[in-house]
């Protein structure tokens, strides 16, 4: 069964930019379903879509049943949202947080308080649970905005980027839970600038750039597709060294990216020295070699014509998402 469903969505700013141009795409219950793009192609545009927060140009967006645009406040009733901007109140304490969260969402007073308390114990700070919020580090602050997410039991949870900006140890951490979260159920639609976040957590993948959606599959199927082992080498004469690597035999592939040129190759390790000959034979020094095998990394790199780089977020106040019945 299908959480959600995307058909031919579009965002158009300006009445020129098209943002989000003619997506497809579906998300089945109880799997984390990574989407991935460079900065700009379009992730937070769609995810907006989906949780609410923005209206689409054109084509539909059904989540849980209920139709984006026609039926938002069911929408909002069953989704959870962590934006890229962590929206905690500095002011008040980590448990204040919670409970005014779990109230904006119609829970009773008692209610709000246990959700709170059990949050508090899972996200493992219930030692600073009476500490204000702006005391805490940026990690706490990150588990306590997941933790707002979750104080209605969402099935559905969407997480923009919810690890920039975390020390390896904290990520970790909070990939420990979201498997817990998915394990128990939850529905996990996560946008990431870490390739191994995603090869670790996401049971399918998509890749958006400029707006269109380029490749989707698992994992292992989107670095099967690579079709063998990756060969870069960074050159001052990208076109020269793009001519010579073409002329060699069983080549799969060759593109260029800036300074970078990648072939794919079968068995990388048995040519290595032969593109280094050939390079030198045609009088092109390069200043570094990298031999590989599939990577998301390399997915990434020959469907997007670049690497994905990680860019810090300043952290604003998120808005909060509608209320529930519960």
């Amino acid at each position: 069964m299908s959480l959600i469903e995307v058909t031919d969505l579009a965002k158009v700013f300006d009445g020129e930019i098209r943002a989000v141009d003619g997506v497809t795409f579906h998300v089945d219950e109880g799997e984390v379903f990574g989407f991935l793009g460079p900065n700009g192609a379009g992730k937070t545009t769609t995810i907006r879509v989906l949780v609410t927060l923005s209206a689409a140009t054109s084509g539909t967006a059904i989540v849980d049943g209920f139709d984006v645009a026609a039926n938002p406040h069911d929408v909002r009733e069953r989704i959870g949202y962590a934006a890229q901007f962590i929206g905690v109140d500095g002011d008040l304490t980590g448990r204040e947080n919670l409970v005014l969260q779990g109230r904006l969402h119609g829970m009773s007073s008692d209610g709000a308080n246990q959700q709170a308390d059990h949050l508090l114990e899972v996200i493992d700070l219930t030692e600073a649970a009476d500490r204000k919020a702006g005391t805490y580090s940026g990690g706490m602050r990150r588990r306590l905005d997941l933790a707002q997410a979750l104080m209605h039991e969402p099935r559905l949870l969407f997480l923009d980027e919810p690890t920039t900006g975390l020390d390896p140890q904290n990520r970790h951490a909070l990939w420990a839970y979201l498997r817990e979260l998915n394990r128990d159920g939850v529905t996990i639609f996560l946008t990431t600038q870490y390739l191994e976040e995603a090869d670790a957590l996401a049971d399918r993948i998509a890749i958006i750039d400029q707006g269109k959606l380029v490749v989707e599959g698992t994992p292992d199927e989107l670095k099967a597709g690579i079709g063998g082992d990756t060969i870069s080498v960074t050159v001052d004469d990208v076109e020269g060294a793009v001519t010579t690597l073409k002329g060699l035999d069983d080549i799969l592939e060759v593109q260029a990216h800036d300074h970078e040129v990648t072939l794919y190759v079968a068995d990388g390790g048995s040519r290595v020295a032969e593109v280094v000959r050939a390079l030198d034979a045609a009088g092109i020094a390069p200043h570094t070699l990298e031999m590989s095998e599939p990577s998301l990394d390399q997915v990434f790199l020959k469907h997007t014509g670049e690497h994905l780089r990680v860019e810090e977020v300043a952290q604003p106040s998120r808005m909060v998402m509608g209320r529930t019945t519960r």
